[in-house]
């Protein structure tokens, strides 16, 4: 058994990648498969946590960390990981006619993960009562247009930045010729992330964020 979880799926091809290709794809998972799903987790079902008493308490900015944590931590091992793969030797791993798949999805991802750092950075003034600087005026709390381009464009490019990542840590692994273990390891883990997620998430008040800071009378927003 343990012989055939450490054996690749195709055994006509050798799987000794080296360590550029091998920790290239560790970083990667680290980044894209653990830390941006956390970093998502936290902005779509805590903005307000299970004991906090909202809308009493208002802008609770534990999601907000948790979210900022998470996705600079996972640009740090995206970057490793672009400079593992940039930096690589002579190729060591036997790959099929389909690698540029594989390339393909890699720079598609980094380009929308990318376009959520940029996009973030230019997500405007906060404004309203719980401003840091104590101005009410700002493009969050008047949803300006700036305001509203951004959520729509830094929502929708960061899931389809996630569902272009899967497919190539999929695709990397096939073109890795990965042993069984890893295989079976990421569908385990995936599998067990979507479960905790269907029994957690009806357990948690999913508030639009600009609710869950300034309160439920104020509707402009429904992110």
């Amino acid at each position: 058994m343990l012989e055939w979880l450490l054996s690749p799926i195709d055994a006509s091809r050798a799987h000794d990648v080296g360590p550029h290709l091998s920790w290239h794809a560790r970083s990667m998972f680290l980044a894209w498969g653990c830390l941006v799903p956390f970093g998502i987790l936290s902005a779509r079902y805590f903005k307000v946590l299970p004991k906090q008493d909202w809308p009493m308490e208002l802008d609770n900015q534990t999601w907000w960390v948790a979210h900022r944590i998470a996705q600079y931590s996972a640009l740090a091992f995206m970057m490793l990981g672009l400079y593992l793969i940039l930096t690589i030797p002579a190729p060591t791993a036997s790959v099929t006619s389909a690698i540029w798949v594989h390339r393909l999805l890699g720079w598609t991802t980094l380009s929308l993960g990318a376009h959520q750092f940029l996009s973030g950075w230019l997500r405007g003034t906060k404004g309203g009562p719980t401003d840091p600087r104590g101005q009410m005026r700002g493009d969050h709390y008047d949803m300006s247009i700036r305001r509203v381009i951004f959520e729509r464009l830094h929502k929708t490019s960061g899931y389809l930045a996630l569902v272009c990542a899967v497919l190539a840590m999929l695709t990397g692994l096939w073109q890795a010729n990965a042993p069984r273990y890893m295989w079976i390891g990421i569908l385990l883990f995936w599998g067990g992330l979507g479960l905790a997620i269907m029994l957690i998430a009806p357990r948690l008040r999913r508030i639009p964020t600009y609710e869950a800071i300034w309160g439920p009378k104020n509707t402009r927003a429904q992110d």
